[in-house]
């Protein structure tokens, strides 16, 4: 029963950080980060405020959510450790979880009272994906618990290892390049897509230039995971986890160009961007879920396409 509350409360706790992403894009699209002036955690100085408006209630409400969403996570992180203290990866997940839940919030609340580059911004973004991963893998570990620990898989290559921890590094640097989009207010700096402005290159500077290298960035992704894609259908079906996970990240990173490309020809409708924003936050998530399971275990020796017990906690 405990561990049916336990696997419950993570999938709570993984939709709180996921709703913190959205309400933060929601905030930074809607230019509702001052909708409570310089104050912080109280808004104007007051605990209710006494005069209201929509950017205030968007502000505060993103504030109040992420209040009660990084306790969430906090009771989620003792609960997993304590119910399955013998995995090292629970551990690890659970302090990330707590850290990045508590340095973006620590970073928001200096960005009120202090204000903020937009690229020390976008970071707020980038460690609020950090937290909702590790809430999103620490939950898979949960539910994976009552699994055998051990099972015969083929492991992977060094090279394909290596070249999944890279991809998952590089879709983090293109989504922290879109949330600086958003906070330079460059989203339409290209009025037209996939061309910039009617020109294939347009000049590197300005905004043309910022939404155009958050561009290339995502074309480079899109071929990083086309790629890994192609390698784990030729080579390892037998990895169910490595295919369905690159099978599912080549459909994300699909529909993320798409929706890009769509955040621009709708002229940045509210809806498409939270769409755009959902799914490479579950992009992200899925490149970690395949680096996390092509780790090489403590001990393994080197070596290719070999057979051997992979200890999945």
């Amino acid at each position: 029963m405990m561990k049916r509350w336990l696997k419950s409360f993570g999938i709570l706790t993984t939709f709180g950080t996921y709703l913190i992403l959205v309400m933060g894009a929601v905030v930074t699209k809607t230019e509702s980060g001052e909708g409570c002036g310089d104050s912080w955690p109280l808004c104007h100085g007051e605990l209710i405020p006494s005069s209201v408006n929509l950017e205030l209630v968007i502000e505060y409400s993103h504030r109040i959510v992420s209040g009660i969403v990084g306790l969430l996570v906090l009771i989620f992180a003792i609960w997993a450790v304590a119910a399955m203290r013998k995995s090292r990866a629970v551990k690890w997940f659970a302090i990330g979880s707590v850290f990045f839940i508590a340095f973006q919030g620590a970073l928001g609340a200096m960005a009120v009272v202090f204000g903020q580059s937009d690229a020390v911004l976008a970071l707020h973004f980038g460690f609020s994906l950090l937290c909702f991963t590790c809430v999103l893998l620490l939950t898979m570990l949960v539910f994976r618990g009552d699994q055998p620990h051990e099972v015969r898989l083929t492991d992977v290559t060094d090279s394909f290892r290596y070249l999944i921890w890279s991809a998952a590094v590089f879709i983090y640097l293109v989504v922290y390049t879109g949330a600086y989009v958003r906070h330079a207010d460059a989203s339409m700096g290209c009025a037209d897509w996939p061309l910039c402005n009617g020109q294939l290159i347009p000049p590197l500077s300005g905004i043309e230039g910022i939404q155009f290298g958050h561009r290339v960035a995502a074309a480079l992704s899109f071929i990083f995971i086309a790629y890994i894609t192609y390698v784990a259908i030729r080579h390892y079906r037998d990895r169910k986890d490595v295919y369905w996970g690159s099978v599912a990240s080549f459909a994300l990173i699909v529909l993320q160009v798409v929706s890009g490309g769509l955040t621009v020809l709708t002229g940045i409708q509210l809806m498409v961007s939270i769409v755009h924003t959902t799914i490479v936050s579950f992009l992200f998530g899925v490149m970690c879920y395949m680096a996390f399971q092509v780790r090489k275990p403590a001990g393994q020796r080197q070596g290719g396409m070999i057979e051997t017990k992979r200890v999945l906690t």
